[in-house]
């Protein structure tokens, strides 16, 4: 019963994540997005407007602008910047946040992973922020990146919210976990959760172990994130004219953990 924790191997394997994808679970997870009682999943509101309130004065200059927005969750900065005059198409993994941000919010969403869906082109700005960058392996990055590229128009930016290197290193690091819930991520019955993570090889491994308090069946979870320097994020950028790096994206309290950078397309 327990054989998936006896027999757990330190090594990493091919990249892996959360199935985000997964009905059921991006039903729990779109609740974490939605709570207003912390910034696990997306920020809470008074955060993202002053987000977005950089985005549209700062990056887009307050000028009407068609926004890519990938990794767009429940559609939160979609439709905040769709207020303020954007033209805006965001893209998520997760069926049930698709379904969310279509009913209530503005703009155009499409449910599909973002290594694969066809992105348009002639966008003013792409946004993958939130440190989903670092969710794929650098190679997968590369590729995001280069599609980005090839959908903005000419004097266009690519704007990305992900971790510096020592900020994955200590996800890596932190200590092993357990807890016990009622209802939570992984499962809507009693669960025991016990996680470990390891840095190697530039990423850091999650595993969470979930036992179900009543069959006591355990299930697996691994998720991965990618550490980069910033010359590893300048040479991902590689094809653009500027690369800009700030601190944060207008939120003093991610100092550290989350970086920003706004890369500009040359005319």
């Amino acid at each position: 019963m327990f054989e998936a924790i006896v027999n757990r191997s330190p090594q990493s394997e091919s990249w892996r994540k959360i199935p985000w994808d997964d009905p059921d679970f991006s039903r729990r997870m779109l609740r974490e997005h939605l709570s207003q009682a912390h910034d696990a999943a997306s920020r809470r509101a008074n955060i993202i407007d002053q987000q977005v309130a950089w985005i549209h004065d700062q990056v887009l200059q307050g000028r009407a602008s068609r926004t890519l927005d990938l990794g767009c969750g429940p559609g939160l900065y979609v439709k905040r910047l769709a207020a303020l005059g954007h033209i805006c198409t965001g893209i998520d993994f997760s069926p049930a946040s698709i379904d969310y941000a279509r009913q209530n919010g503005a703009g155009t969403y499409i449910q599909g992973d973002v290594r694969e869906v066809a992105f348009a082109s002639d966008y003013d700005l792409v946004m993958m922020i939130f440190g989903e960058l670092n969710a794929f392996s650098k190679d997968e990055a590369r590729r995001i990146v280069d599609k980005a590229y090839a959908a903005l128009k000419p004097g266009g930016k690519l704007l990305l919210e992900p971790h510096p290197y020592q900020a994955v290193e200590k996800i890596g690091n932190e200590p092993p976990n357990w807890y016990s819930v009622q209802s939570g991520l992984f499962s809507d019955q009693p669960y025991l959760c016990l996680e470990e993570s390891t840095f190697e090889s530039d990423r850091a491994v999650w595993r969470g172990y979930v036992i179900d308090a009543q069959t006591g069946q355990t299930t697996e979870y691994v998720n991965m994130l990618q550490a980069c320097t910033d010359d590893d994020y300048r040479h991902l950028l590689r094809q653009f004219d500027a690369v800009t790096f700030y601190p944060t994206l207008a939120n003093d309290a991610d100092e550290g953990s989350l970086c920003a950078i706004v890369a500009l397309k040359s005319e």
